[in-house]
């Protein structure tokens, strides 16, 4: 299949410059100033799919953000594959950190840089390349749908409710999602599981307004300092989350398979060489991927409270806030969970102060079948492309719609990710290797091909 390398040559830069305007468009969809951009990037979007290819795309409104619809039917007795992207990226705070401007893309030793450069536009976009190589050289083997929303950095928190309004278009027999990672550009993965997810935000109230922390301090309890000793109380010395009945419905993974899993190749040293740290850090008895895969955790995602401007203002605050995100595995419940934490989080409390506990959003988590022909299509297109055979792994994150899909359209979900682990999504300075975006338009239409062989037998 030599015209699919002979077209991205052609193509590539076209292709890189049509990201780079998807890029420049600031959709941060947490940031309510961001809404026009938001429909912006939905119109870009539409706009795309047609160019490369599809009878029609649309906008369709939900409560929240739109959501992007196209479609290629060539025979309703073909196969149908349906893509799912987004095209919210999250915000670029701090600022400082950046080497660039977050939504200027700039080449920089063969990476992409800008925020949404891997998180998901350059993977998402890489889809829509790949469709429009198959339909312009005839190659395209079955029909292909396009469902590209933006709230997945907020939870998605409208989708599960259109996919329940528009089954019927939605109707597809595999889910085909590139929004993970592998684990290096010689050595591909394919993600069987991710985390599920629940978000939760925390404030610990004490006096009713700011106090002068000479006049008050050691007569009044400091907020900040009571949620800073309950927030270190959801661990123990072994790193164990100390909720109870959190860990009740964890799924429990045999030795045989952790084995397996520990044949994937992982290096210690270069992972904290690459972090900058001396150690690293989590719950006994488990080694550092299976933490991220296997086991569940719980993380404060940011915290705040008094005075933090420049200089000194002695004061004892009224409020301290946390946002808190824990990352669930298989058979562990988003509802449960939240549930669970906010029970003990006021039952630590002390009465000196008042606590107010909100969930944010969630998402269960998703375990995908190796035996499945979108499996075999896959591994069988990664090794036509990398010359070796992909890993199976399972994700430290959480794309909490991949459970709804399968749940409300009955449909389950293959993760084809590109990105890398140093592509520092969510982060200052994100970015996405040259490499990896080309070798994704590669690899896809192989996708399509067995696949639709593997179907039609």
């Amino acid at each position: 299949m030599n015209y699919i390398n002979q077209y991205i040559e052609e193509h590539k830069e076209r292709f890189l410059e049509e990201l780079f305007g998807l890029i420049r468009i600031p959709s941060i969809s947490s940031l309510s100033e961001n809404k026009p951009d938001m429909i912006n990037a939905a119109e870009y979007w539409k706009n795309s799919i047609l160019q490369a290819g599809a009878d029609k795309a649309k906008i369709i409104p939900t409560d929240g953000n739109p959501v992007v619809y196209g479609e290629k039917i060539i025979d309703k007795n073909l196969p149908t594959v349906l893509v799912y992207g987004h095209y919210d990226v999250m915000p670029v705070d701090p600022l400082d950190l950046w080497k660039t401007l977050p939504f200027e893309p700039q080449i920089i030793d063969g990476k992409i840089v800008a925020r949404g450069a891997d998180d998901d536009k350059g993977q998402a976009f890489m889809h829509a390349k790949a469709f429009e190589l198959m339909v312009k050289t005839n190659t395209l083997p079955c029909n292909v749908k396009f469902m590209i929303e933006g709230e997945e950095e907020i939870g998605s928190p409208n989708l599960p409710k259109f996919c329940e309004k528009h089954k019927e278009m939605l109707k597809a027999d595999i889910i085909l999602v590139s929004d993970t990672g592998m684990i290096a550009q010689d050595i591909p993965s394919i993600t069987t599981g991710l985390r599920g997810l629940s978000y939760m935000e925390v404030a610990v109230t004490g006096p009713n307004r700011d106090l002068h922390s000479g006049i008050f301090g050691g007569a009044v309890a400091n907020p900040a300092n009571i949620l800073a000793k309950m927030i270190a109380s959801l661990h123990d010395e072994n790193n164990h989350i100390t909720i109870p009945g959190f860990y009740d419905d964890v799924l429990e993974i045999s030795t045989e398979e952790r084995a397996e899993m520990a044949k994937a190749p992982f290096n210690l040293e270069n992972y904290k060489k690459a972090l900058d740290i001396k150690s690293e850090w989590g719950e006994k008895g488990f080694s550092t991927t299976e933490r991220t895969g296997i086991r569940p955790t719980l993380d404060i995602n940011g915290i705040w409270s008094g005075y933090i401007g420049e200089g000194a203002k002695t004061v004892l605050p009224s409020i301290a806030t946390a946002k808190i995100s824990m990352r669930l595995v298989p058979n562990q419940s988003n509802d449960k969970i939240s549930a669970l934490f906010q029970k003990h989080f006021e039952a630590i409390a002390p009465d000196f102060v008042k606590v107010k506990v909100s969930a944010l959003h969630g998402g269960e988590p998703y375990v995908s079948p190796i035996d499945m022909p979108a499996y075999k299509a896959a591994e069988k297109a990664y090794t036509e492309t990398f010359g070796i055979k992909p890993v199976p792994t399972r994700s430290g994150g959480s794309i909490p719609v991949i459970a709804d899909f399968e749940k409300i359209l009955g449909i389950k979900s293959i993760l084809m990710g590109f990105g890398l682990e140093s592509d520092a999504i969510h982060s200052p300075n994100e970015n996405y290797p040259l490499f990896n975006f080309y070798k994704g338009i590669e690899t896809i239409p192989y996708f399509y091909k067995f696949y639709s062989e593997l179907l039609n037998k």
